[in-house]
């Protein structure tokens, strides 16, 4: 059943994204940073750990997880260091996607030629 979850969670999410796409003038990155703090939102309300743990890499693989690891490192860095402790976190929990996302664009960057 996790098969199907993890293929259902994000297909979902896409939907939602291409709908919101298609009926108003929001554009990609828009919806990407919406959907980045809808994330944090359900992380603050313990509702995306379940989401993990019942569609598990379905529910990793999404931009939504993304605010999640913001969430959960911005409050261990509370927890740890106190107010300040918050932005150290932030970047603590996350670093891995973002060094990913940016190593990946560069080299899918020289690979592709971009069209006119």
């Amino acid at each position: 059943m996790i098969y199907l979850n993890a293929f259902l969670l994000p297909a979902f999410t896409c939907m939602i994204g291409q709908v919101i796409l298609d009926n108003t003038k929001l554009t990609a990155g828009h919806i990407t940073s919406i959907f980045t703090v809808f994330g944090a939102i359900l992380s603050f309300f313990g509702i995306y750990p379940i989401l993990i743990e019942k569609a598990g890499a379905g529910a990793t693989i999404l931009i939504s997880n993304f605010g999640h690891m913001l969430f959960i490192g911005g409050m261990q860095g509370y927890n740890e260091q106190g107010f300040l402790g918050i932005f150290a976190g932030l970047l603590s929990k996350s670093s891995l996607a973002i060094t990913s996302a940016v190593i990946i664009a560069f080299v899918f960057s020289i690979l592709f030629k971009p069209k006119n």
